[in-house]
C-alpha cells in the first residue's frame, strides 16, 4: 500500500486473490496489490490450499468469500491494516 492517492473504500473493488505460502494477496481495481500475511485470518490461515482457492467475489469486488471455511473479508477490511 505504497500508493499516494486517496480513494473512497467503495471505489477500489477486488479483481483476484492469490496465495502464497505465507500471505494471501488481492488484486484491487485501481492496479494496486495488497499483500497480507495468512495468520491475520485464522481461518485461511488454517485452510487446505484448495480450500483457499475456492473463493468468490462477494457484490461485485467489495469483498471476497470463502464457503467450505465460512470466511469473508472485505476490502475496507484490507486496506485499514
Amino acid at each position: 500500500m505504497n500508493s499516494l492517492k486517496t480513494h473512497s473504500p467503495t471505489s477500489v473493488l477486488a479483481m483476484g486473490v492469490r496465495f502464497t505460502e505465507d500471505a494471501m494477496q488481492v488484486s484491487l481495481s485501481d492496479g494496486r496489490e495488497v499483500s497480507v500475511p495468512l495468520e491475520w485470518f485464522p481461518r485461511l490461515h488454517n485452510a487446505t490450499p484448495e480450500q483457499r482457492n475456492k473463493w468468490r467475489l462477494i457484490a461485485h469486488g467489495i469483498g471476497m468469500h470463502w464457503e467450505e471455511i465460512n470466511e469473508d473479508i472485505a476490502v475496507t477490511t484490507l486496506l485499514r491494516m
